[in-house]
């Protein structure tokens, strides 16, 4: 599958990045029994697993908190937060995935979900 990088004008010029940043944004659909939700996450092969906001998770009708619980690190700005796995389904280019991924309370809420190593890369 390929897909394009998504641009993302700066507010202000960088000497860096200059007017845009490219992001590997891509939309997904996540499912779970009869509910699903369109969605974009950031395809990051440095992640550990697959991580979500909790409230992506509430909308599927998850009870988040009686997944599977682990402490995570990395983008979160205390030191260990909360993640519990569920399984779902993930649809990336019209195909479907079965797989775990996580929901965590303690990550950047209106941000994009991850996909990472355990679970689709």
């Amino acid at each position: 599958m390929k897909f394009p990088y998504v641009k993302f004008p700066l507010e202000r010029p960088s000497e860096i990045f200059g007017k845009a940043i490219l992001k590997p944004i891509i939309p997904i659909k996540i499912k779970v029994k009869e509910n699903s939700l369109n969605y974009n996450a950031v395809i990051d092969s440095g992640a550990d697993f697959c991580i979500f906001d909790a409230e992506v998770g509430e909308y599927l009708g998850l009870n988040i908190k009686s997944g599977i619980r682990e402490e995570f690190g990395g983008v979160v700005g205390s030191e260990k937060g909360e993640v519990f796995f569920h399984k779902v389904i993930l649809n990336i280019g019209g195909w479907d995935y079965e797989t775990i991924v996580g929901f965590s309370y303690e990550i950047a809420k209106f941000g994009f979900g991850i996909l990472g190593q355990r679970g689709i890369l």
